[in-house]
């Protein structure tokens, strides 16, 4: 990889990004609604003795998902984009490389993670009182990985779609296993063998692991550095894929 390059592409990502403003309506308004609604959904639940209030638990995993399902989404759209419009294709004819442009994907979508997991986790604590052990910064790191992770996916899973609507059928493909299997709704241990075979092999399993080590635990753990070091790992594994499956224009 060049830096120079590296930081020129990131930077046209990101300019791109903050002329979309819709786009920016869905990173930054959309989880705050949604945060919202949680909140009056759980508000007057009662608390079980010794357990987390039901919007801690389900909030603090939420605020790790919100930039995956959402930079999911807006990265295999916009790479597609690129394909199907040509300027994939004539961005490769310059010294610009593979590794260089999805690793510039993935450096300027995990800067709007981090603003994104920042104004939602804000809100989740200052407006909404979430109430956890841990730091709200390692919330936001986690988040932030989850993002690059995502964007990892979807370059990869932008390969196999030729249009904008195949890119959207990978959402229940690769985003809604995970969520059901992640241990928000039922705990792992206490899932039928095979799921927890899957769930085993699933990234954002970890990632929701190592959420509920922040909200359990004061101090940053090594359960918690180990988990979040398998979702790293897990990320790398999808940019080799994603660069090996990179195709110039959409056939």
């Amino acid at each position: 990889m060049n830096p120079r390059i590296l930081v020129a592409t990131t930077g046209r990502i990101l300019r791109q990004l903050r002329h979309d403003r819709r786009t920016v309506a869905l990173l930054v308004v959309v989880p705050t609604v949604l945060l919202a609604v949680v909140y009056y959904m759980y508000v007057d639940q009662p608390t079980p003795p010794g357990q987390p209030a039901p919007f801690d638990r389900i909030a603090l995993v939420l605020l790790g998902f919100f930039p995956f399902i959402i930079m999911f989404l807006v990265t295999s759209i916009a790479m597609l984009r690129e394909r199907t419009s040509g300027t994939l294709e004539r961005l490769l004819t310059t010294p610009l490389g593979k590794l260089d442009l999805l690793f510039g994907y993935g450096i300027a979508f995990g800067l709007a993670a981090i603003v994104q997991a920042a104004v939602a986790t804000a809100v989740a604590y200052w407006l909404f009182d979430l109430d956890t052990a841990g730091s709200s910064g390692l919330v936001i790191l986690i988040a932030a990985v989850n993002a690059v992770l995502a964007v990892a996916l979807g370059l990869f899973c932008s390969a196999f779609a030729r249009t904008e609507f195949q890119a959207v059928q990978f959402m229940p493909v690769v985003v809604a296993p995970q969520l059901l299997l992640c241990g928000l709704f039922v705990p792992r241990d206490e899932m039928a063998g095979w799921l927890q075979v899957v769930s085993d092999v699933l990234p954002l399993s970890y990632s929701v692991e190592a959420l509920q080590e922040v909200g359990s635990t004061a101090e940053p753990t090594a359960t918690m550095w180990r988990n979040l070091a398998i979702v790293g790992g897990a990320t790398v594994l999808a940019l080799v894929l994603a660069a090996a499956t990179l195709r110039r224009r959409s056939g």
